[in-house]
C-alpha cells in the first residue's frame, strides 16, 4: 500500500485555487453579459468547431485515471459476513466460550461482547495505520482530520463555479452539447430533420398547425436510435457530474466550525458525535464518487464555459492543471482518512458500510426537454418571421414602396447599441404613417372639417379637435421621445450609466428601470394615437351616415360641403373638358370614405404589429 500524502504542510497550488475560481467566474459573468448563450453553443457551433475546441484542450493535458476511492480488501463487504451475528457464528468454538465468559462480567450477550471487542481492535488499528486522525478512546477527530478536510474542501470547491455556471444553470443544454460529442450522428439528425424548412418539405400535405407536432414526432423517432451502450456512457457522465456537484457543494464549513482548540493535543479537535450525521453524508458521497470524471467530460465542461472567449494557452493549461490537482486532493483525503472505520467506531457498528447516492438518472429527460423547447422556439421564430414578412409586404403596399422610418436611437440593425425598448415597431410605423399618409392623404380632409365644419354639439367639435391635435403632433411626440433615448437624453443617459456599473445586480436593475420607463412612454404615445384614430373614425362614420340622433352626428352644414364639392368638380370639368366618373356632389363623401379606409387599415396594421411584438417578447 502506498504511503498517504502528507497534508501537514500547505500546498502552493491550494493557495491559488480561490484566485483561479474567481477568474473563471469573471469569465462566465462576462460571457453572460455578452449574451453568448449555451443555446447558441449547442445549436450553432459546427462539429468541426467543437472538435477543434476539444482538441485544443485535450492536447494540453491528460488526467489521471487512478480511482478516487478504493476499497481495502479487509473492508470489502463481499469478503466477510454482512451482520455481526453471522461473524460471531463463524467463530471457532473456543472463541464462543471466551465471549460467553466475558459476557458474565457485563450485562450483555456474547454477541455484544464480541462486537465491543471488534470495535476496540478497530480503534487500535486506526491509531496504528492512521495516527493523528482519530482518537477512538475519546471519539475525537484530531488536527490531521481538520487539515485533510480543509484541503478536501479547497480541492472540491474548484469545480463548484464551473458546475454551477454550466450544468446546473442549463442542464439540458450541457447534456445536448455532450450528446453532440458522444453521438454525433444523433445530434446531426436532430439539427437537420426537425427544422421548419425540412418538415415543410417532408410533409407537403400538412397544414401549418401540424408542423410543430410533426417536428416533435421526428425528434422522438431519432431518439429511439440511441443504443444502450450510448445511454450507459451518458449515464456515467451524468453520475460523475452529480457526485462532483454534491462533493463541491457539501457544507464543509459547518463541519470545520465544530472544531475547537485542545491544549492537550496542541491543535483543533472535534467530537465525532457532534458531526456524525454530516460525516455519514460525506462518506456516502465519497464512496459514490469512486471513478474520476472522464477526460471527455472534463474537456466538455471547460469547452462549454470557455467557448468563444479569449484565453491564452498558458491560462487554459493552468486551469486543467488545477482540475487535476483538485481530483488529487479527493484521492488524498480518501487515502489518509479512514472514514469508514471511524464511523464504525463511533456508531458501534462494525458492519457499517457506505451507501451509493442516487443521481444522474434524469440526464435523458433533461436532454429531451431541451430539444422540445428548442424545436418549439424554432417554430415560434419561424411563424413570427412569416408574420413579420407579411407585415413588411403590407407596409410596402400601404406606403407605396417607401421604407419604414426607424427611430434613430433604438436598437436596430443600423444601431445595435441602441435601447431595446418595447413598442419600437409601432412607433416606427406611426412615424412613417404621419409623413407618407397622414399629411399627404388625410390631413387635408380633416383640416377642412375642423375649420369649416358646423357640428350640432359643441362637445362633438371639442372631441374632433382633440383627436386631430393628437395626430397632428404625433411626429413631434415620437421625435422628442427618440431624442430622449439618445446617450445625452433622459432615458439614454440613465441606460448608459447603468451599463457602466461594476456590480452586475445594480447594472441590471438600473438598465431595466430605464428600459421600463422608456417602454411605458412609448406605450402611452401609441395608445394616444390609437385612441385618436378610433375617435376620428367614429365621428367621420357618423358624418357620412348623416345621423343626428346617435352619439355623434353629421355636420349641420353638410349640404354646404356637398355644394362646394360640386362646384369644385364642375370647375375641374370645365378646366379639363372631361367627364368625371362620380356624380356631382359626392366627391366630399368619397374623400371621407377614403380617409376612413386609411384609418381602418392603420389600426389593423397596429394590431398586427402588437401581435408580432408580443410573440417576439415571448420568444
Amino acid at each position: 500500500m502506498k504511503n498517504p500524502p502528507d497534508f501537514r504542510h500547505p500546498k502552493p497550488w491550494f493557495l491559488s485555487l480561490c484566485q483561479l475560481t474567481s477568474s473563471l467566474l469573471q469569465r462566465i459573468v462576462l460571457s453572460m453579459e455578452e449574451d453568448r448563450t449555451f443555446h447558441n453553443l449547442v445549436s450553432e457551433m459546427s462539429m468541426e468547431e467543437r472538435n477543434n475546441l476539444l482538441a485544443n484542450i485535450s492536447g494540453r493535458y491528460t488526467f489521471s485515471k487512478e480511482p478516487l476511492y478504493e476499497d481495502s480488501p479487509q473492508d470489502n463487504p463481499k469478503a466477510k459476513p454482512t451482520t455481526i451475528e453471522d461473524q460471531f457464528t463463524r467463530l471457532p468454538w473456543y472463541r464462543h466460550i471466551w465471549f460467553f465468559i466475558m459476557s458474565l462480567f457485563k450485562p450483555i450477550t456474547p454477541v455484544k461482547a464480541f462486537e465491543e471487542n471488534r470495535i476496540i481492535k478497530l480503534g487500535k488499528e486506526i491509531a496504528i495505520r492512521f495516527p493523528d486522525s482519530f482518537d477512538y478512546k475519546r471519539n475525537w477527530l484530531l488536527p490531521l482530520f481538520h487539515k485533510a478536510l480543509t484541503d478536501l474542501k479547497n480541492g472540491a470547491r474548484f469545480f463548484y463555479t464551473a458546475l454551477d455556471s454550466s450544468v446546473h444553470r442549463d442542464k439540458g443544454a450541457f447534456y445536448a452539447f455532450l450528446v453532440s460529442l458522444e453521438m454525433e450522428d444523433i445530434h446531426c439528425q436532430l439539427q437537420t430533420e426537425t427544422v421548419p424548412q425540412h418538415i415543410i418539405e417532408a410533409y407537403p400535405e400538412a397544414i401549418e398547425m401540424e408542423w410543430q407536432s410533426l417536428a416533435l414526432h421526428t425528434m422522438e423517432k431519432i431518439l429511439t436510435q440511441i443504443t444502450e451502450e450510448q445511454r450507459g456512457a451518458m449515464y456515467a457522465h451524468a453520475r460523475s457530474l452529480y457526485c462532483l456537484r454534491e462533493l463541491a457543494s457539501f457544507l464543509y464549513d459547518r463541519l470545520l466550525l465544530a472544531f475547537e482548540f485542545e491544549p492537550s493535543v496542541g491543535g483543533l479537535i472535534c467530537s465525532v458525535r457532534v458531526v456524525q450525521d454530516q460525516l455519514l453524508i460525506l462518506h456516502n458521497i465519497l464512496y459514490s464518487f469512486k471513478d474520476p470524471p472522464s477526460m471527455a467530460l472534463i474537456e466538455s465542461l471547460f469547452a462549454f464555459i470557455l467557448n468563444e472567449q479569449e484565453y491564452d494557452a498558458v491560462e487554459l493549461q493552468n486551469i486543467l492543471t488545477k482540475a487535476e490537482d483538485s481530483l488529487a486532493a479527493i484521492r488524498a483525503f480518501n487515502r489518509q482518512i479512514p472514514l469508514t472505520l471511524i464511523l464504525r467506531c463511533v456508531s458501534r457498528d462494525v458492519t457499517l458500510e457506505p451507501k451509493v447516492i442516487s443521481g444522474g438518472e434524469d440526464w435523458f429527460v433533461a436532454f429531451q426537454d431541451y430539444w422540445k423547447v428548442h424545436i418549439e422556439e424554432q417554430f415560434t421564430n419561424f411563424q413570427r418571421d412569416r408574420q413579420r414578412q407579411k407585415l413588411f409586404e403590407t407596409f410596402t403596399y400601404f406606403f407605396r414602396g417607401k421604407n419604414l422610418h426607424i427611430l434613430e436611437y433604438v436598437e436596430s440593425a443600423s444601431n445595435p447599441e441602441g435601447m431595446p425598448i418595447q413598442g419600437i415597431f409601432s412607433l416606427s410605423f406611426l412615424l412613417t404613417f404621419y409623413s407618407l399618409v397622414f399629411m399627404t392623404e388625410i390631413n387635408g380632409v380633416l383640416r377642412d372639417i375642423l375649420l369649416n365644419g358646423d357640428f350640432y354639439k359643441r362637445e362633438h367639435r371639442t372631441a374632433f379637435t382633440e383627436h386631430y391635435n393628437t395626430l397632428i403632433k404625433l411626429e413631434d411626440s415620437i421625435k422628442r421621445f427618440d431624442s430622449n433615448l439618445a446617450p445625452s437624453g433622459s432615458y439614454g443617459k440613465r441606460y448608459m450609466q447603468g451599463s457602466n456599473e461594476v456590480s452586475i445586480p445594480v447594472k441590471r436593475r438600473k438598465m431595466q428601470v430605464a428600459l421600463e420607463d422608456a417602454s411605458t412612454e412609448a406605450a402611452e404615445i401609441i395608445s394616444r394615437a390609437k385612441a385618436s384614430i378610433e375617435g376620428l373614425l367614429t365621428i367621420l362614420e357618423a358624418i357620412i351616415r348623416k345621423d343626428i340622433d346617435g352619439k355623434y352626428s353629421t355636420l349641420a352644414n353638410m349640404s354646404r360641403f356637398i355644394e362646394r364639392s360640386s362646384e369644385s368638380v364642375l370647375k375641374e370639368e370645365q378646366l379639363n373638358q372631361a367627364a368625371v366618373s362620380e356624380p356631382k356632389g359626392t366627391a366630399f363623401i368619397t374623400s371621407i370614405i377614403e380617409v376612413i379606409q386609411k384609418l381602418h387599415q392603420t389600426l389593423q396594421i397596429l394590431v398586427d404589429i402588437d401581435v408580432t411584438e408580443l410573440d417576439n417578447t415571448a420568444a
